[in-house]
Order: structure tokens, then sequence, then C-alpha cells
């Protein structure tokens, strides 16, 4: 029996050897070039990778696909991060992307994200769209009814996206603030496709910057390539090594971040979209707008009404925010799960610019991100924001659901002022405090967001959260 692909939030993963094999590799793509060549019969695709084990045999395989559906492939030979391989479709025109990547996943898993011309993550109804073809595909190989002609075949061609997208770079960041305040940066690209690019681009600027897991490792050193707080022992120990004021790291594909203060302190996705939010709006004078997702911190919130400027909230999903970025509405568009990307720029997360505007931000104010943060929090107020996961049992999880179906007045005990379903259920509180639950998709797992105006009311609103799931 075929294995059925699904593209979910971010794409299709899913572990090497089990569903991820040559076979769905093929399938997939084959998917993707039949839903790219009936809107466009001569159209391209750009084909870019991760560093992940057996990457480039399954770029040759999703090559091979596009090829036979007369789809020129436009085949990127070294590991790219999904911002420059995103960049690359617009400015080569392109009608998308097949990007082999399991993004921050452990090492065990691969996948493919599927871009459409724009450079964005595809939205439902195109994902949808290529769902139906692989079923469509699937009924014609099994009827043995044949092949597409080899006469229909596209020749690949080679494509090196990094100059054109560091060029970009050089046009939104100010490295030359950046050496003018002489920063000192440590860098960490775990061990992924992000590997020479912020690092490269400071020490083209004569900054001082320092890497670590700067080499290919298939295993990530053993888990996750993420930059969370606690994967970020290295980066930290560097950081001290060279007396550096600022730590940037990026994940597998290099679309998320991760950020460390000088004294060590890793400062939460949520507050570095604040921080650059702000920052944005002070440093370029833009104020066309801004875009969160639902469980993304509301100092964003706070600071749209501070700047006066229109708030956008989104379900979750970065494909979202970058319609909002397509259209020019928005100044920066943020994730708590750090995705993030700003005006004029890709629509698609970019781990490798927030890091970098991140040091300039650094460079600009000359203040450490904790005396940043006490700033902002006398600007808007105080919010503290966590993210907990929970595992429910068959029963729990059927009990859950339901209780998620109703509107409820009280919640452990406080009043509930406002509800919002935009993703799953969010509880807004009097005092600016609020939780959100939203179930997994793919596992019994509900994700809880929680916010609080003091770390001391986080701990017992997070608390409150959980007894909710299980009472």
């Amino acid at each position: 029996m075929l294995t059925q692909i699904k593209f979910g939030t971010s794409g299709w993963r899913a572990i090497v050897a089990e569903e991820f094999t040559c076979e769905n590799v093929r399938r997939a793509s084959t998917g993707i070039a039949r839903f790219i060549s009936s809107r466009n019969p001569a159209g391209k695709v750009v084909v870019g990778r991760d560093p992940r084990f057996m990457g480039e045999v399954f770029c040759n395989i999703a090559s091979d696909a596009l090829s036979a559906h007369g789809v020129t492939p436009l085949v990127i030979a070294e590991p790219a991060p999904t911002p420059a391989i995103s960049y690359a479709v617009t400015h080569e025109f392109a009608d998308g992307s097949i990007n082999i990547t399991a993004s921050h996943n452990p090492p065990e898993y691969n996948g493919i994200k599927f871009s459409t011309a724009d450079g964005a993550p595809a939205l439902p109804e195109f994902t949808q769209a290529v769902e139906a073809e692989i079923i469509a595909a699937d009924a014609v190989a099994q009827s043995a009814q044949g092949t597409v002609s080899s006469a229909k075949r596209a020749p690949a061609q080679s494509l090196d996206p990094r100059e054109m997208y560091l060029s970009r770079l050089r046009e939104i960041v100010d490295f030359t603030a950046i050496k003018k305040a002489g920063l000192k940066v440590v860098f960490d690209p775990f061990w992924g496709a992000g590997r020479g690019y912020s690092d490269d681009l400071l020490r083209e600027a004569g900054v001082s910057v320092a890497s670590v897991h700067d080499y290919r490792d298939v295993l990530f050193g053993g888990h996750a390539p993420e930059p969370d707080d606690h994967l970020l022992g290295d980066l930290r120990a560097k950081m001290k090594e060279t007396g550096a004021n600022i730590g940037i790291a990026t994940d597998g594909d290099a679309d998320r971040f991760g950020i460390v203060d000088e004294d060590g302190t890793y400062f939460q996705p949520n507050f570095i979209i604040a921080f650059l939010f702000d920052y944005l709006v002070e440093s370029r004078g833009w104020k066309n707008g801004v875009a969160k997702s639902v469980a993304t911190t509301n100092l964003v919130n706070s600071l749209a009404k501070y700047h006066d400027i229109e708030l956008h909230e989104t379900p979750v999903g970065f494909k979202y925010i970058g319609e909002l970025i397509k259209a020019d509405k928005i100044v920066l568009g943020g994730e708590e799960s750090a995705g993030l990307s700003i005006r004029h720029h890709v629509a698609e997360k970019d781990g490798i610019v927030a890091g970098l505007l991140m040091c300039e931000m650094v460079a600009v104010r000359r203040k450490s991100l904790s005396q940043q943060l006490s700033d902002l929090f006398v600007k808007v107020g105080s919010l503290y924001p966590q993210r907990d996961n929970f595992r429910l049992t068959a029963q729990v999880k059927e009990k859950f659901t339901s209780k998620l179906g109703v509107d409820p007045h009280d919640f452990c005990g406080r009043k509930v002022k406002q509800i919002v379903r935009k993703d799953g259920l969010k509880l807004l509180f009097d005092d600016g405090s609020w939780v959100c639950y939203r179930l997994s998709g793919t596992e019994p797992v509900v994700r809880v967001y929680s916010e609080a105006c003091t770390q001391s009311d986080l701990k017992k609103l997070s608390e409150a959260a959980q007894q909710w799931i299980f009472d």
C-alpha cells in the first residue's frame, strides 16, 4: 500500500527509509511536476537541499521527475539556506521550488518544502492540488498506461543562489554600523545550510566573528539542528572565549534563528520579533503594518499600538505572513517558533537576516539585549511568554478536543475577556495575560502558549493551563 503524502504547515516530513524513501520522493516530486506543468508547460523549478543524509540523491530524483514532465530543474549543487532558495525562485522567475529539507527536525528525518512562484511556502489550496496530482500519478502508474514521453524531457540546469542572496543581504543590513561599533560576534550554523553565509558577510565587512559547528555532519551532533536554549552551550563557550557581544545561530536549513546576549542569556524568539519590529520602525521609518501568528507574544500588539501601526494576527504557518509581505502590508512578520522576515525581502522565514539585523540593532543602540528588553518594557509594559507541549492519551485527547469546542466564560478562576478562534483556542484575560491551545495535527500533543505580565503570574497561569487540559 502506497504511503499517503500530506503537506502540513511547512511541507511534508518523514523518517528516512521508513516513509521518506526514494520511491516516495519521486511520487511527491511527480505530483509537483504535474501541478507545475499543468499551469506552465515550459515551467522551471529550483531544486535545492540542506546537508542531510542522502540529500544529493533525493535532489537527483526530484530533478528527474521534473525533467520527465517537461519542467526544467534549476539544480543547486551545494546545500543552500531555505531563504536563499526562496530568493532564487523570484530572482530567476521560476515557477517554484522543491527544497529537500526537514528544517530543525532530528537527523533521522527529511522532507520536502514546496514553494510557489513567489518564493513563499505553498498555500493549502496549492498543496492540496499537488496531493491530488500525486494520487492521479499513482493511478496512472498502477494502470500501466505508460510513462511520460522522453521527447518531452527538459534537461536540468545548474544554479548557484549564493551571490544573488548575499547581495540582497548587503542591501538590507548596515554592516558599516556593525563594524564601526567594534561588535564581536559568534555564529553557530548547527552544521546546516547556513554555513558560510552570516559569518562570511561579517568577515567581509571587517567584523570580528568566530564560528562553531562549521562543517557538515549529517547527524547534527546527534540531536535536532535547532538553535534552542539547551543546545547552545558551544556557542556560549566560544562567546566567553572571544568576549563576544552577541551570539547568532541558525537551524538546519537556516530559516529559524537563535540569539544569545553577551552574558550568555538566551532570548526567546518572541522577544527577538518584538525587538526587531521596534528597531525597524525606528531605524527605517517603516510604518505599513506588522504581522504575528495568534500564538506569538502580545508585545507585538502593544508595540503596534505604541507606534500607531496596523496589526495583522494570522493562523500559525508562515505562509499566511508571506502573503502580507508580498502585498507590502507589513514592516515585519514573525512567529514564536523562530521564524520571521521583513519588508521588501523573501516571503519565507529567514534566520540569517534575523541574526544579522540583531547584530545591527545591538551595534546601533550600543546596549545589551537585557538592557534593551528593560527599555522595551518601560515603553509598552512587560509580558513574559512561554510554550509547553503535553502528550495526551487517546481518551484524554478525545475529551479535550470536545472541551475545546465550547467557549468558556471562566478559566481556573479567571474571567475570560475575549475568545479568539483564528487557530486553536485563545483566551484573553482582563490583566493582559492569555493562554492558547493548539492540537497537533500529526501527533497526540497539545501545544499550550501562555503569557503574563510578571514571571510569577506566568508560572501560575501555565500551571492552570496544564490543569485545564486534564480536568
